[in-house]
Formats: C-alpha cells, sequence, structure tokens
C-alpha cells in the first residue's frame, strides 16, 4: 500500500487544525480547517474535534496526530498544556474508535522537527539540530545526525525561578503584553540556557512566532545561528501525516 496522502492533525492550546498532506513532498494538499480546542480539553472533547475533522475532510485512511504531551507506546505521559485527565489515555486507541480510522499520535513538537528535518530548514544539517516550537508552551525536539531523540522536554527545565515556557513563551508574550524586544530579551535567555546544555550547531525556531521572526530575530544574541522554521504553523500537520506513514509501514513490514 502506498501511503501518499495521509490526514494530518495538529492539537494545539488553542485550535486543532487538519489538512490533508503529500507526505513525499511535504506540501499541503487542502486548505486547514481548524476547530477551536475546547475547554476543558478532556479526552473525550478533543476525540470529537478529531473526529469532526476527519469528516469534514471525508476520510476513511490513515491519520497522524500531534498531540502536546509525551506519548509512550501510544500512551499519554503528560499533558501540560491539556486537561489532566489525559494521563495514561492510550490515545491511539481512543481516536480510532472515534474516527473509524488507524491514527497514531506522535508528540507535537517531534511531529514539527520530523518536518522540518525532511522538508524544511534542518534538511541535510548534520550534527547537532534543535527545534523549539513556541506558541502556548515551548516544544523542544533535538537531532543528532538527523536521529530524533524523542520526547524531549526541555519547555520544562527551571529558568529564573520558573517553568520556562511559563516565563518566555508566546503566550507569556502575549498575556503580559510584553513588548516584543522585551519577550525577545526573556525568550534569549531561554537559548541561551539550551546553548550551554546542548551545544546545537542550528536552533530552528517554529510555531506561531516564527512568521513573526523580523519582529524579534534582531534582538537575540546567540552563538549558535538561529533560523525560523520555513514550514512555519504547517510543520506539525506534516509531521504528523509523516509519523503516521511511518508507523503504517512498520506494520505492513511486521505482516508481510
Amino acid at each position: 500500500m502506498k501511503l501518499k496522502k495521509i490526514l494530518g492533525i495538529d492539537i494545539g492550546g488553542s485550535g486543532v487544525k487538519g489538512a490533508v498532506v503529500n507526505t513525499k513532498k511535504g506540501e499541503l494538499l487542502t486548505e486547514r480547517y481548524r476547530i477551536p480546542t475546547p475547554v476543558p480539553a478532556t479526552p473525550e472533547a478533543v476525540a470529537d474535534v478529531i473526529a469532526k475533522i476527519a469528516k469534514h475532510f471525508k476520510w476513511t485512511g490513515p491519520i497522524g496526530v500531534g498531540f502536546p504531551g509525551v506519548i509512550q507506546q501510544g500512551v499519554v505521559k503528560t499533558a501540560t498544556n491539556v486537561d489532566k485527565s489525559w494521563l495514561e489515555t492510550d490515545i491511539n486507541k481512543l481516536f480510532s474508535k472515534k474516527t473509524g480510522c488507524d491514527v497514531h499520535v506522535v508528540n507535537d513538537a517531534d511531529a514539527a522537527g520530523m518536518a522540518e528535518m525532511k522538508f524544511g530548514a534542518g534538511a541535510g544539517v548534520k550534527g547537532v539540530v534543535l527545534l523549539i516550537t513556541v506558541g502556548t508552551g515551548l516544544g523542544t525536539v533535538l537531532f543528532t545526525n538527523g536521529k530524533l531523540v524523542p520526547n524531549l522536554e526541555l519547555g520544562h527545565i527551571i529558568l529564573n525561578g520558573q517553568d520556562a515556557e511559563k516565563y518566555s513563551s508566546d503566550a507569556t508574550r502575549k498575556t503580559e503584553k510584553l513588548p516584543w524586544d522585551v519577550w525577545a530579551g526573556r525568550f534569549n535567555e531561554y537559548l541561551t540556557r539550551m546553548e550551554d546544555l546542548l551545544w546545537p550547531d542550528l536552533i530552528i525556531i517554529g510555531g506561531g512566532v516564527s512568521k513573526k521572526d523580523d519582529l524579534f530575530f534582531k534582538h537575540l544574541q546567540t552563538n549558535t545561528t538561529v533560523v525560523p522554521a520555513t514550514l512555519l504553523n504547517n510543520a506539525g500537520i506534516v509531521g504528523a501525516a509523516m509519523a503516521s506513514k511511518f508507523y503504517n509501514k512498520l506494520e505492513e513490514t511486521e505482516e508481510a
């Protein structure tokens, strides 16, 4: 079976977005369809949104989903920016049952990172590459010579006495009404800490702020080259579809 077209869905703190993806080219084949993230974002409520997105596209094939938390063997282990009732939920099983499709879920930042490394700013880059998705929180993805280190949660290191994403995420910039240069100073502190810990060869900035790099990149002072993600806000959708293709290929190999 050739899995070239797959429905990719990205679950964010404010919205759940989906589109059909050409996984060979890393391109969206449809317009993105967005539904606000339910409040509270419980498993059943979010699963209903996933089902609505699948129905919108009249989709019956494989689905890949990016989720804001650690996923181990299809089970949710952390849920910082969604409802705590997610913990220990078999998310693959839940979404598959709701949609009637074969659904595979990965960490949302990991999904964005996979897309950027294959089709975006990280394509062909050797060494250590760190991608940071900046939005409601701080998602971190690390690659060493193209190999993913999954479920990295460095957005939650302690920075100035508090959780780093509470100090320097885009949501914090908006909530505290920080000017771009002031927020950039905070974010630069975070980048400096990442440099001290990981010594990356390249840092890629993704998430919603990646399309506003002209407003804050000029205020950053790092030793590492910092570039915006080229897939912008589509990276999570593309990467989720790529992950589904990867897992389906594994299953086909095992059954052969």
